[in-house]
C-alpha cells in the first residue's frame, strides 16, 4: 500500500518514509486493519486545504456558500443521527475501574480493545486513510503535545486544519522525537466497489474510548465534533489529564483572556492581566471569551475559548496556553447582541455545520435575527418557514473557524511559553443563593470554589427544576483520570507555584499562584427576571477581580469569600438598581449551609481519594456558615 496525493492537491505530501519508525509501524498496523484504498499523508497546506473541500462539493458533503456574503465558507449537513457529542457512548479504560472514577464510563481495556478491533477491521474499505499529525499549542511551545490522527472522513481532516497546527510542522517535531498520542478514527462506512456513498457516512453504532495509560484514542461511528475531531475533548481534555497528573501540569476546560485597564490619571497605561475561566454548558463562555466590554477605556482580547493547559514556566510562575488553534462553538443565540465579536469571526472562511441556508446563499439559525427570513433551507436539507414546527438550524448547530480571524485575538495567543496567568473565574448557572462575584481567601478555598460549580436545572425534562447539577471544574464529560485525583492536581500545582513564589519572585518580589473568583450571571429576582445584564457589563466585575490583584480594590470578608466593598463596582451605570444588587450580593448562611452539606455527601460518593486539603476547605466553610446563622 503507498501514499497518495488528495485529488486536485498539488504539492507534494510527506510520504510514509518521512516518518519515524514507530508513527510508520502504527500506521501500517492501522491500514492492515481498516482496508483502506489508499493513503494519504497530509501536509496541512492551503492547497490540500482546498483540494478537500473540492472533494467534499463534488459528493454532496458541502455546499458552497455565497462568496460575496460569506467568502471561502461552507455548509455541511449531518446524518440526522450524528449530531453531537454522545457522552453514553464515551469510555474511560483502565486497568482499575476505580481508576477511572465515578464520573466516567468505564470500560474494560482487554474486552474494548477486542471490540474495537473487530468495528475496525475493513472499516475503510473503498475509502482514503488520512494520516493527520497535528500539535496542541504551538509548534515547539513549551506545553505543547503532539498527535497523530488517522480518518477515512475529508470533513475531519479540514476540521483539523482549523482546530489544530496540522500537517508538515508537527510532522517534523515527531521525527525528531516528540512522543505522540495516537488516535484511530473511522465513520464506520466501509464501501464496495457497487455501493453509491452518501454525503454524511457514519453508523449507527459509536464508541469514543480513551486509554489513558498508553495514551491511545480511539472513535468509531460518527463524523461530528468531539466525536471524530479527536485532538479536541478526547486529546485536550481526557487524554491531557491523564498527562498532566503524570508531568505536574493542568488540563483546564477553560476560556482565556486578556484584560487591559485604562491609563490612570497620569497617563501611565494599564497592566494587561491574563484570565482563565471555566463555565458549564449554558453559562455563556465564549460569550465572556470574546467580551466588547461596556466600559469605555477597558480591553478585552480573546486567546482562547473553551481550553486552557496550565503549568510552571521557568519562574515557577504558572503559565496557560490555548492547545487548539481554531474556535468549534455552538451557532443558535449567536447574534450581533449577544457575542458581536464571533459574528465578525464568522464573515469568512467558516465551516458552518447544520445551520440553515438562506435564499441569497448565507446562512441563519436561531437568535441570530430577532425575526426569520420568509423561507429557509432547514439543516436537514428540506424547505422552511416561520410557521414550520421544527427550528431552521439544529440546536447544537456549529461554526468552525481559526483563531487568528478573531478581531480581539490577543497578540500573544499562541506565544510559544503561554502567558503568565494572574487570575481563574469559576461560574455556574445560579438563580439563587450564590452572590455575583466572591473572591476565594486562597488557592485551597478557591479549588473547593471549582470543585463545587454547579448549575440549577431549568427544565423539566432534565430533572426537578431547580435541583442542582453539579459540574466540578466544568470537566464532568472531560476528565479522562478519577475526578478526585484531578482536583489533587489542582492542589498540588498551585502549592508548587506558591513555594517557587517565596523563594523565587520575580525581580525579587514574591509571587503567588493565580487569585481565584467565582462568579454567577444567572441570580433572579423574585419576578424570574436575570437581576445582572451581563455580557459588556462583566467588564465591571473583571474590573473589581484585577483591582484586588493590584491592591487597589476593597473587600468584605463572608463565610462564602471576600465580597466587593461598598461602592467598589458601579452596578448603577449598569442598569442595576439598590435592590437588586443587595439580592444580587446577599448571603443566607443557612441556606448556604445546606448547600455545603449536600456538596459533603456528593464528596463522599468519590471515596477515600478525595484529598483530605478539599474536604478541610469544605469543613472550614461549613463551621463559618454555621456559625453566621
Amino acid at each position: 500500500m503507498t501514499a497518495t496525493s488528495v485529488s486536485r492537491t498539488t504539492s507534494a505530501t510527506p510520504s510514509q518514509t518521512t516518518a519515524p519508525a514507530d508513527l510508520a509501524r502504527w500506521v501500517d498496523e492501522m491500514a492492515s486493519l481498516t482496508s483502506p484504498d489508499s493513503i494519504v499523508w497530509c501536509d496541512g497546506s492551503d492547497e490540500e486545504r482546498q483540494g478537500l473541500i473540492d472533494l467534499m462539493i463534488d459528493a454532496g458533503t458541502l455546499v458552497k456558500l455565497n462568496p460575496e456574503k460569506r467568502p471561502r465558507s461552507y455548509l455541511a449537513r449531518s446524518n440526522p443521527s450524528d449530531v453531537a457529542r454522545v457522552e453514553s457512548r464515551t469510555f474511560i479504560c483502565t486497568d482499575d475501574e476505580d481508576d477511572a472514577g465515578p464520573t466516567n464510563n468505564w470500560a474494560d481495556p482487554a474486552s474494548m480493545r477486542e471490540t474495537l478491533t473487530g468495528l475496525f477491521t475493513g472499516a475503510m474499505k473503498g475509502r482514503t486513510m488520512y494520516v493527520v499529525p497535528f500539535a496542541m499549542g504551538p509548534v515547539g511551545g513549551a506545553l505543547t503535545r503532539y498527535g497523530v490522527q488517522v480518518t477515512d472522513s475529508p470533513y475531519v481532516v479540514v476540521s483539523m486544519g482549523v482546530m489544530t497546527r496540522m500537517g508538515a510542522a508537527p510532522l517534523a517535531q515527531i521525527a525528531a522525537g516528540a512522543a505522540w498520542v495516537p488516535a484511530a478514527h473511522t465513520v464506520g462506512a466501509p464501501l464496495n466497489p457497487d455501493d453509491a456513498d452518501v454525503p454524511w457516512p457514519c453508523n449507527e453504532t459509536k464508541y469514543i474510548v480513551q486509554f489513558p495509560a498508553t495514551r491511545e484514542i480511539w472513535s468509531y461511528g460518527s463524523a461530528y465534533g468531539g466525536n471524530a475531531i479527536l485532538a479536541k475533548k478526547a486529546f485536550a481534555l481526557r487524554i491531557a489529564t491523564a498527562l498532566g497528573h503524570d508531568e505536574g501540569w493542568l488540563a483546564a476546560h477553560m476560556l482565556l483572556l486578556k484584560v487591559t485597564p485604562p491609563a490612570d490619571e497620569s497617563g501611565t497605561p494599564g497592566v494587561a492581566r491574563h484570565v482563565a475561566a471555566a463555565f458549564p454548558s449554558a453559562c455563556g463562555k465564549t460569550n465572556f471569551a470574546m467580551m466588547r466590554p461596556a466600559v469605555d477605556g477597558w480591553k478585552v482580547e480573546t486567546l482562547g475559548d473553551d481550553i486552557a493547559w496550565i503549568g510552571p514556566g521557568e519562574d515557577g510562575r504558572l503559565r496557560a496556553i490555548n492547545p487548539e488553534a481554531g474556535f468549534f462553538g455552538v451557532a443558535p443565540g449567536t447574534s450581533v447582541d449577544t457575542n458581536p465579536v464571533a459574528m465578525e469571526t464568522l464573515v469568512s472562511d467558516t465551516i458552518f455545520t447544520n445551520v440553515a441556508l438562506t435564499d441569497d446563499g448565507d446562512v441563519w439559525w436561531e437568535g441570530m435575527t430577532k425575526e426569520p427570513p420568509a423561507h429557509l433551507i432547514d439543516w436537514r436539507g428540506n424547505d422552511w418557514t416561520p410557521e414550520s414546527e421544527t427550528p431552521a438550524a439544529h440546536p447544537n448547530a456549529r461554526f468552525t473557524v481559526a483563531a487568528h480571524h478573531c478581531p480581539t485575538i490577543a497578540e500573544d495567543w499562541d506565544a510559544p511559553d503561554g502567558v503568565v496567568l494572574d487570575a481563574i473565574v469559576f461560574g455556574g448557572r445560579r438563580a439563587t443563593q450564590i452572590p455575583l462575584v466572591a473572591q476565594a481567601f486562597d488557592w485551597r478555598h478557591g479549588v473547593l470554589m471549582g470543585a463545587s460549580l454547579a448549575s440549577e436545572q431549568t427544565a423539566a425534562a432534565e430533572g426537578p427544576v431547580g435541583k442542582l447539577r453539579r459540574d466540578p471544574l466544568a470537566m464532568l464529560p472531560f476528565c479522562g483520570i478519577h475526578m478526585a485525583d484531578h482536583w489533587a492536581d489542582w492542589l498540588r500545582v498551585g502549592a508548587q507555584a506558591e513555594a517557587a513564589g517565596a523563594v523565587a519572585g520575580v525581580h525579587g518580589t514574591p509571587h503567588h499562584a493565580p487569585a481565584i473568583f467565582h462568579v454567577n450571571w444567572f441570580r433572579k429576582g423574585p419576578d424570574g427576571t436575570f437581576l445582572w445584564p451581563g455580557f459588556g457589563e462583566n467588564i465591571r466585575v473583571l474590573a473589581w477581580a484585577l483591582g484586588r490583584l493590584s491592591g487597589t480594590a476593597d473587600a468584605e470578608r463572608t463565610p462564602f469569600g471576600w465580597l466587593p466593598g461598598e461602592g467598589e463596582i458601579d452596578y448603577a451605570a449598569a442598569g442595576v438598581t439598590d435592590a437588586q444588587w443587595r439580592r444580587l450580593m446577599a448571603i443566607d448562611p443557612e441556606a448556604l449551609a445546606e448547600e455545603s452539606e449536600d456538596m459533603a455527601r456528593y464528596l463522599e460518593g468519590f471515596g477515600d481519594r478525595v484529598p483530605a486539603e478539599l474536604a478541610a476547605a469544605l469543613a472550614q466553610r461549613l463551621r463559618s456558615l454555621r456559625s453566621a446563622v
